[in-house]
């Protein structure tokens, strides 16, 4: 049985940054028990309805601007899956999500690069599933209990997104420490995760501390709640790495068993 996991991705940077979480997704894929597929869920595609990328080999997308050549330089030709995708897009549909797909998406930044830190190689084969920012964490709950069925066939749910998100206070903040707005957000969440107390966490813009400041808009948070739902109930979480970029960006990253 694959666990699920949610990383955080920060900046497209991580690919190539000696940071403490480059080092930690470098180490993280070879602890695993080798997937034969990988769902990735990620904060960077956004459609109205749930989508599924169905493709036979997926493009490397450079969804960003203004960053070193080397970056753009970087690809990740995963094999895409197919049948796969038409799997998922039914379960999604079973569940009432009207799952849809795509033939043509490959996969963006969050998706492509904690797997090419995990497993550089890329062969195994990568099915991308879109997130619906207007819907709410409640959703992508659902959206997530709707794929739980795939963890018993080694295939693993990998949901990305960021702990914290507020990319204008990066500028502003500087090089200074961590400053309580972040740490007071992050060890609420962190709090309310461990103790599985899912319905404060799916109401974590009303109860959380700072989570306007932290997540001015939804989307980088929501993979966590699929990693959540796909994992079930009474999964175990872990957190498998905590660390802060560019003083503001939590870089936290959970599994769940």
């Amino acid at each position: 049985m694959q666990p699920t996991l949610f990383l955080s991705h920060g900046s497209p940077m991580l690919a190539l940054q000696d940071i403490p979480a480059h080092r930690f997704l470098a180490g993280l894929g070879p602890s695993l028990v080798r997937p034969d597929a990988i769902v990735a869920v990620s904060a960077h595609w956004e459609t109205v309805l749930p989508s599924v990328n169905a493709v036979e080999r997926n493009a490397t997308i450079h969804d960003f601007r203004g960053f070193p050549q080397g970056l753009y330089d970087l690809q990740y030709p995963a094999p895409g899956a197919p049948d796969l995708a038409d799997r998922i897009a039914n379960m999604l549909g079973d569940a009432g999500l009207q799952g849809r797909i795509d033939p043509s998406r490959g996969l963006d930044h969050g998706a492509w690069v904690p797997l090419l830190l995990m497993w550089p190689d890329h062969t195994i084969p990568v099915v991308q599933v879109s997130v619906q920012s207007d819907l709410g964490p409640g959703h992508h709950v659902q959206l997530g209990q709707a794929l739980a069925g795939l963890r018993a066939d080694n295939i693993l749910v990998m949901a990305s997104g960021s702990f914290t998100h507020n990319l204008g206070s990066i500028q502003r903040h500087g090089a200074g420490p961590e400053p309580e707005w972040v740490t007071g957000f992050a060890d609420w969440m962190h709090d309310a995760i461990m103790a599985r107390r899912t319905c404060d966490l799916v109401s974590y813009r009303r109860l959380a501390p700072f989570a306007e400041q932290n997540h001015p808009t939804d989307e980088h948070l929501l993979p966590l709640f699929v990693a959540m739902g796909a994992a079930g109930r009474d999964a175990t979480p872990t957190r498998v790495h905590h660390s802060t970029d560019l003083g503001v960006l939590r870089m936290d990253s959970y599994r769940f068993d």
